[in-house]
């Protein structure tokens, strides 16, 4: 008894398996995925200057204090990118439910963008103990949009290009 449910254990997935390679090789075959005859576009060239302008940000995230400890954040940023790697911006930022002391907080810093369209700043807040906050940074959208982390919390920020 022990064999014959051994056998048909091992001969119903083999069925199974046999069934669908059937299928398989009878489907019409499509165009492999890396094909040669397909020409990929460039990969994307960024600058400094690709995100010269303004930019308004929606920040959300958690602030990691301790272990044990951490606050919701929620913010807007309206940032200005000068083209030649510094950047200045106004933010108004929610932590805990708490409104900042200051209505719109000022900050200032610098920005590198490398030519694959990643890139990464470093911004000095006012008042905050945090100096320089650092993060990391995508240009998306040809340059209309920025998606970005804080490197030392669980923030994120997305910008788009103020029109």
């Amino acid at each position: 008894m022990q064999n014959k449910l051994i056998s048909l254990v091992v001969v119903v997935p083999i069925a199974v398996i046999s069934g669908v390679l059937a299928l398989a090789s009878a489907a019409p075959q499509s165009a492999p995925l890396h094909s040669t005859d397909q020409k990929l576009s460039p990969p994307p060239r960024c600058s400094a200057r690709t995100i010269a302008g303004d930019y308004a940000y929606t920040i959300e995230g958690t602030l990691l204090l301790s272990p044990t400890v951490t606050l919701p954040i929620h913010g807007i940023s309206l940032a200005h990118y000068d083209g030649q790697g510094n950047k200045t911006q106004l933010d108004h930022v929610v932590v805990n439910g708490q409104e900042p002391q200051e209505e719109w907080t000022p900050g200032s810093g610098t920005y590198t963008v490398n030519e694959n369209c990643t890139g990464w700043q470093e911004v000095f807040i006012n008042g905050s103990l945090d100096a320089p906050i650092r993060s990391h940074f995508i240009i998306d959208k040809g340059g209309r949009e920025i998606r970005e982390v804080i490197d030392a919390n669980a923030v994120t920020a997305i910008g788009g290009r103020v029109e």
